[in-house]
């Protein structure tokens, strides 16, 4: 890789990252001053509004302007409808020929005409400068470390300044320089899985959201060709203006689209999982109720089993007395003695056979009632053939997610889309970095590496703001002939305000 680090001239001469973010927040600052009430914040009229596509919560309409008009990218604006229709507040994101790009929060229907368009350049300056306050105001919350390496090379020039020294490995700020834009950014995308496989959070600007479609379609397709997901690793934070980039789909890389996707999947995991436990709650008491009933069900067939032994025993002891009686008479002198011994004679062997089929009956009406016991439990205790083998399934998840407390508990969460979180958890984020200056969202979320696409068209403001929220290194990217023919990168002694891009 084409790599070069800078080496310091004398500290002395050289303006630290807390003295440029001074003089880059004063500028911008009196550059907003100059902007409100002037044309570049009046209302635009007569503008037609069309639907270009849909991803989550965001909107993505094309603007027509009238014949003149223009609004610079990432530029806050507020649409209004006519009708009394609600206004949407939105942000621009590129032009299309004579159409305007805007991806708003809000929908306006499918398409609009003669619509009332309020840009807010005003309020973009403001809100960046004031970002570039809270850096110099909260130093152990941005990190100026590596920003303090980059302060020299936003002096310059030209970029003849720079000399050569440590790989790109060692160092905390290193330069890719090439006079190909193409050849540039395939080792951007190397450089870029190479810190993925690091385990490193990157995030990545460029001058424009077209150079930042076109970039992710270049890491994308890298990606693939070493076999990462790459679905996985970057994320688009702004609604792509292309549908595809070298083959590759890119408007399923938006970070919109992405975290529209996990919390439509975590609402139907959370609609499946509520399902599971109601389905659960409701097998629950079933089972047992069937449970008991199937308790009486045993007691009822082991008094039965009881009565029948009971009843066979009678039986027997029946069988045998009316034997006993049909051969007392040939019986042998001895045997007769001895049953009359035992108080067992004809008369009393009568009196015996009455006994016993009076107690035969008496057990067969309590077998009777046993038994139409038995047929009333016998379906209340049944289980149907796949109740059980269910109910163990729900149960075993239920175990396994930590019980029906902890799931009551995650059912009755909120379903918060937190974008901060969300977007921590992203490898490589891709945006601009006026986009990273302006948006609130950026302000609370770090990355470890930063590396700046085609850095001599970015100014020196929404660079240096970018290059607070990172912790370990920054790589910068261009051609050296554009830090003159761009002019946003000046000495301290340049007076000429450059404006924010």
């Amino acid at each position: 890789m084409m790599a070069t680090a800078i080496r310091g001239q004398s500290p002395k001469n050289l303006m630290t990252a807390r003295d440029l973010l001074e003089t880059c927040a004063l500028r911008l600052e009196v550059e907003q001053k100059r902007v409100s009430g002037t044309e570049l914040d009046q209302p635009i009229h007569h503008v037609t509004c069309q639907l270009v596509y849909t991803i989550g919560t965001l909107h993505l309409y094309g603007l027509t302007l009238p014949h003149g008009s223009s609004i610079e990218h990432d530029t806050p604006l507020s649409i209004i409808p006519p009708d009394d229709m609600e206004p949407t507040e939105g942000v621009v994101l590129g032009r299309q020929g004579h159409v305007v790009l805007v991806q708003t929060f809000d929908t306006i229907g499918q398409s609009c005409a003669d619509a009332t368009v309020v840009p807010d350049r005003a309020g973009l300056l403001a809100t960046s400068a004031k970002r570039l306050r809270d850096m110099l105001a909260q130093p152990d919350t941005y990190r100026l470390g590596p920003a303090d390496r980059l302060a020299p090379l936003l002096e310059a020039t030209t970029g003849a300044e720079e000399l050569s020294g440590t790989g790109a490995g060692s160092s905390i700020l290193t330069t890719v320089w090439a006079d190909e834009l193409s050849v540039r950014r395939q080792r951007l995308a190397v450089l870029a899985i190479e810190l993925i496989r690091a385990n490193k959070r990157i995030l990545l600007v460029c001058p424009d959201h077209q150079a930042a479609d076109a970039l992710v379609g270049t890491i994308a397709r890298a990606m693939k060709a070493v076999g990462l997901t790459y679905k996985t690793w970057v994320s688009r934070y702004e609604m792509a203006l292309a549908q595809q980039v070298e083959g590759i789909g890119i408007q399923e890389l938006g970070f919109e689209a992405q975290m529209h996707q996990f919390y439509a999947k975590s609402r139907a995991d959370k609609a499946t999982l509520r399902r599971k436990y109601e389905r659960f709650r409701e097998l629950t008491p079933v089972l047992a109720y069937k449970g008991q009933k199937q308790k009486d069900l045993d007691e009822v067939r082991l008094l039965e089993w009881r009565l029948l032994t009971q009843l066979t025993d009678l039986q027997n002891k029946i069988k045998d007395v009316t034997a006993t009686l049909a051969e007392y008479e040939n019986l042998p002198l001895l045997r007769r003695l001895s049953l009359q011994a035992v108080g067992k004679n004809v008369e009393s062997l009568h009196q015996y056979l009455k006994l016993y089929e009076s107690q035969c009956g008496e057990l067969r009406g309590e077998l009777d009632i046993a038994k139409a016991r038995i047929d009333e439990l016998v379906p209340e205790a049944a289980v149907p053939k796949n109740m059980r083998p269910e109910f163990d399934e729900l149960k075993e998840e239920i175990v396994r997610l930590g019980g029906t407390k902890k799931i009551r508990e995650l059912l009755a969460a909120e379903e918060d889309t937190n974008r901060q979180a969300f977007i921590q958890n992203r490898r490589l984020v891709i945006t601009t970095a006026s986009r990273v200056l302006s948006d609130p969202l950026f302000s609370r979320v770090r990355f470890d590496v930063l590396i700046a696409d085609e850095a001599p068209w970015i100014a020196v403001a929404p660079l240096l703001g970018s290059a607070g929220l990172v912790c370990e290194r920054i790589v910068i990217s261009g051609d050296r002939r554009d830090i003159a023919s761009a002019g946003l990168w000046t000495s301290r002694d340049a007076q000429e305000f450059k404006p924010l891009a």
